[in-house]
């Protein structure tokens, strides 16, 4: 037991002689050993020594004579550098390229800047207060003398005075160089470059097949190749250019005769046809003091007109613009115009009803407006889009030209006196013109510009004459006829009521009181005229659809002349009819024909005295309605 405890006591007893003996001999070298640690600087790989460094003989100005401090420890340099001197020259020649000196100019200076201050003199070894510090360092050998083991050149790389974050960031640079190294980014670049350069292989043709030598070619007109049955080319024939028709030519100024277009001149029926209208022509004067019938009589005269297939048939050619009806109390007498310039006259007394209607064609584009004369009804007054105004005299056979002007186009005309001597009449471009018959030659009295940009319809007041009424685009104005030897006319009303386009506006027959006015909001508006003074107000507006659409006339809603208290209007409601309301807004009646009124009636007239409906439609057909 003794011995055991004597031997321990001994090996502990070296042990500790040989940690002082380690102590010292530490305390008399600054280094031991270099161990070699590989690591990546700039993008190259170093090897990095760590050393470990004695506090023993530490002094304040210990750095600054860093001179002596190699003069002491030189043995020892020598011999760890001849150890490791292969080793750090290959390293310092794999790392110090020409390359990485220009690209780690900028680090070395920022380096050496913060590095301790050194002699010049000195180039081996720096030294850093702490117990183990990682320095790099390398040899490179003299260009003056490159045999000497001890001969060095300056420059060497220095980390020792660097801070912790300047360390981080070196080292996150030496990782990201690293990171995007492996990325291959210029090889990648480089491909799509060549990508890209590369043309896009040409679209391949269409082999044509080949033609075989027995095979039947196809046949071709020998027209077309321009050659005769013998195979002999034909000689060029010159080119004529093409005249393009005039599909509406006007015609010619002066009176034309009545020529029917249905009907030969020297035909039986057509000369009856001409003493029949030149009969007709005394008509009792209109009494303007009728007293109005009550609204349930009014119904139940209405409820008696039916409609049957022998009051159905086509007048003219193309949609029917305008109507009207005859006042004689013994005939039934109805005159359509239609879109393609044509006139139609229609008797319903004869039959068979086809011969009764006689076809004229008295202009080349839309009649919009038909009169018969209050002063003498055989005399039939038709106006249309191609500038000229005419009279039919059926006495005479013959289409008179009362006005004429090719540079302007017309759209409605009204008598301004009963004689019917005064016309006023409007045009498309918003103008107006004072026409009197009385005159010689086919001109206009006076031409009067308006604030209107466009004018549909042109209505007379029927008791007080001098005022009329003009139904614009939007606007509607009432102006005085006592003013239109002006050059330019005011309007004494404006009704601006109105959202969208308007299509008509008319007063009431009988007194004036009333006028009614079509607008494409699909509303019917009646204002109260009686009093024309700054403002008419409006009584009612009336709920109906006027949407007709392109190809059918515009509704235009007009008064009944025996009830001017009540209005006539086409509809677009299923089954097709032609419904009548009253000034308030109410409902009075609708005129229903089943399969004998098949389409939409747009345009409608009444007979002045009789109950005789007439509506044209949208393929030149009239469908009359009658007791």
């Amino acid at each position: 037991m003794s011995g055991s405890r004597a031997e321990a006591e001994e090996k502990v007893g070296s042990r500790q002689r040989l940690q002082v003996n380690e102590y010292k001999e530490n305390q008399n070298i600054a280094y031991v050993s270099l161990r070699p640690v590989q690591t990546t600087v700039l993008g190259k790989t170093a090897k990095v020594y760590l050393v470990p460094f004695s506090l023993s003989s530490y002094k304040p100005d210990q750095l600054k004579r860093s001179k002596s401090l190699l003069d002491k420890n030189s043995n020892n340099e020598v011999a760890c550098k001849k150890c490791k001197k292969a080793e750090i020259k290959k390293t310092c020649r794999r790392i110090l390229t020409p390359k990485m000196e220009a690209t780690s100019s900028k680090a070395e200076s920022t380096l050496q800047k913060s590095s301790l201050d050194v002699h010049a003199e000195s180039n081996k070894w720096q030294y850093k207060s702490t117990s183990d510090t990682v320095i790099l360092s390398a040899d490179t050998e003299s260009s003056q003398d490159g045999d000497s083991d001890e001969g060095t050149t300056p420059g060497m790389d220095d980390f020792s005075g660097l801070s912790p974050y300047e360390k981080k960031r070196l080292k996150n640079i030496s990782e990201n160089a690293n990171f995007f190294a492996s990325l291959q980014l210029s090889e990648s670049a480089a491909r799509l470059r060549e990508m890209i350069k590369k043309r896009q292989p040409p679209e391949s043709k269409r082999k044509k097949p080949k033609k075989k030598e027995n095979e039947t070619g196809c046949r071709r007109s020998m027209r077309l190749l321009k050659v005769d049955p013998s195979g002999v080319s034909l000689p060029a024939t010159p080119t004529q250019p093409i005249l393009v028709a005039d599909e509406n030519p006007l015609l010619p100024p002066g009176p034309l005769e009545m020529t029917s277009e249905n009907r030969d001149d020297n035909s039986e029926l057509f000369k009856g046809f001409l003493q029949t209208w030149a009969e007709v022509s005394k008509t009792r004067s209109k009494n303007t003091e009728k007293e109005l019938s009550s609204i349930k009589s009014y119904k139940a005269n209405l409820n008696g007109m039916i409609i049957s297939e022998d009051t159905v048939y086509k007048v003219t050619k193309g949609p029917i613009f305008s109507m009207a009806l005859h006042p004689s109390e013994i005939r039934t007498l109805v005159a359509a115009g239609a879109r393609s310039g044509q006139v139609g006259l229609w008797d319903l007394t004869h039959q068979p009803k086809e011969d009764g209607v006689h076809i004229f064609q008295p202009h080349s584009q839309p009649v919009s407006c038909l009169y018969f004369s209050p002063a003498n009804p055989a005399h039939l007054l038709s106006l249309s889009y191609d500038g000229t105004l005419r009279c039919g005299d059926f006495s005479r056979a013959v289409f008179e030209e009362v006005y004429r002007d090719e540079r302007s186009s017309f759209s409605s005309f009204d008598f301004l006196a009963e004689d019917a001597s005064t016309l006023i009449v409007g045009h498309w471009d918003g103008s107006m013109s004072l026409v009197d018959r009385r005159t010689p030659g086919t001109s206009c009295e006076k031409l009067i510009n308006s604030s209107l940009s466009k004018i549909r319809t042109v209505h007379v007041h029927p008791v007080h004459r001098q005022y009329f009424i003009t139904a614009g685009l939007r606007d509607i104005h009432i102006y005085d006829a006592r003013f239109l030897n002006r050059s330019r006319i005011k309007p004494l009303i404006s009704l601006t009521e109105h959202t969208k386009s308007i299509a008509s506006a008319y007063f009431s027959p009988l007194t004036g009181n009333r006028v009614v006015t079509t607008c494409a909001d699909c509303k019917l508006r009646i204002f109260d005229s009686s009093c024309i003074s700054s403002k008419i107000p409006l009584l009612t507006t009336i709920r109906h659809n006027t949407i007709t659409g392109r190809w059918l006339t515009r509704f235009q809603a007009v008064w009944d002349p025996k009830q001017e208290d009540c209005i006539i209007v086409g509809s677009m409601a299923h089954p097709r009819r032609v419904e009548i309301f009253h000034e308030r807004g109410k409902w009075v009646h609708s005129f229903l024909g089943g399969e004998c009124l098949a389409s939409v009636c747009s345009i409608n007239a009444m007979h002045p005295t009789r109950y005789i409906l007439a509506g044209g439609n949208s393929s030149g057909r009239i469908h009359v309605f009658m007791n």
